[in-house]
């Protein structure tokens, strides 16, 4: 009898450990490989949950909607334990959240943030469009003496930050009476893309005395175009400190860019993950702050 309940104990002790034991599966779905600020998001979060003993699954949409909805789905079907997504459309992202919900998986989006009303196992980790696009322009507006002509490199119109990036900067634009926007133009996030819609702007010679743009890769895409034109005259100022663009700022190129966080926002969605995994109660709304790099604060950021 003893040995009978001697073994009882030992197979239960067993069974627990092996529940205990259970590595939860991540499904992540980012919007595209190759922007260089979703790649810093990629690699960290690769770190964060080894660290975090989780077992992560990476998938790129290539900037595909019908693509990422796809991948989801698959997720779901592959019956992933919770779901970490960087939306190609934030617009689009209803299916999505209905499909996880169905399956009463937990599901977070990072650094582009969803515009719909999030709830339950639900959560958003990032930062606060209109207010980079606020902090950019009125840093660049001061460096211009609240005077000129501002034209705005804008990325994809389906993101939400691109739209609210650009209404910020043309709110603080309209604050100032000597100040106007003459430009305003999508180049998709893209160097190569901003290389060419700067290039027509200063083809049609147009009154440019500074470019805000959406995002890094697009101000370094202004700067090259304006290199080739061999103008130094035109003031340009980026979103994301990415280490291209504190190069850039580094080497008074650019006037200045707003460190958008990736490794904190990364950090922050494994974070949030995790705690849902745990059944813990998260905030629906996880914010990052911005901040300011310059040539004069830039060696702060150095390696972040």
């Amino acid at each position: 009898m003893k040995i009978r309940n001697v073994l009882i104990c030992l197979c239960s002790l067993l069974l627990s450990l092996g529940v205990s034991a259970k590595t939860f599966t991540v499904g992540v779905a980012l919007a595209n490989f190759d922007l260089n600020f979703v790649s810093i998001l990629r690699t960290q979060m690769q770190a964060e949950l080894k660290a975090n003993q989780l077992n992560g699954q990476f998938v790129d949409a290539k900037g595909d909607v019908a693509l990422q909805v796809q991948q989801v789905d698959d997720f779901i079907n592959q019956g992933v334990d919770a779901i970490i997504l960087n939306p190609v459309d934030t617009q689009g992202v209803l299916p999505m959240i209905t499909a996880a919900k169905n399956a009463n998986i937990p599901l977070i989006f990072v650094n582009r943030k969803p515009e719909v009303k999030l709830q339950g196992d639900v959560a958003y980790v990032g930062s606060d469009s209109a207010l980079g696009g606020e902090m950019q322009m009125e840093a660049l507006a001061k460096k211009m003496n609240y005077k000129g002509n501002v034209a705005i490199l804008m990325g994809a119109l389906s993101n939400e930050e691109a739209r609210e990036r650009t209404r910020a900067v043309e709110a603080v634009i309209a604050k100032y009476k000597d100040m106007k926007v003459v430009e305003k133009q999508t180049a998709k996030w893209q160097r190569n893309e901003a290389v060419d819609v700067v290039s027509s702007w200063l083809l049609n010679q147009r009154p440019i005395d500074a470019i805000a743009a959406n995002n890094d890769e697009m101000a370094i895409g202004a700067i090259m175009a304006l290199s080739q034109a061999k103008n130094e005259k035109i003031l340009v100022a980026g979103i994301d400190g990415t280490p291209d663009g504190q190069q850039f700022v580094k080497n008074g190129k650019m006037a200045l860019t707003i460190f958008q966080d990736a490794k904190g926002q990364a950090t922050g969605a494994v974070q949030v993950t995790k705690a849902l995994l745990d059944k813990q109660k998260v905030e629906a709304y996880n914010w990052v702050p911005y901040k300011t790099i310059t040539p004069e604060n830039y060696a702060q950021f150095a390696g972040q």
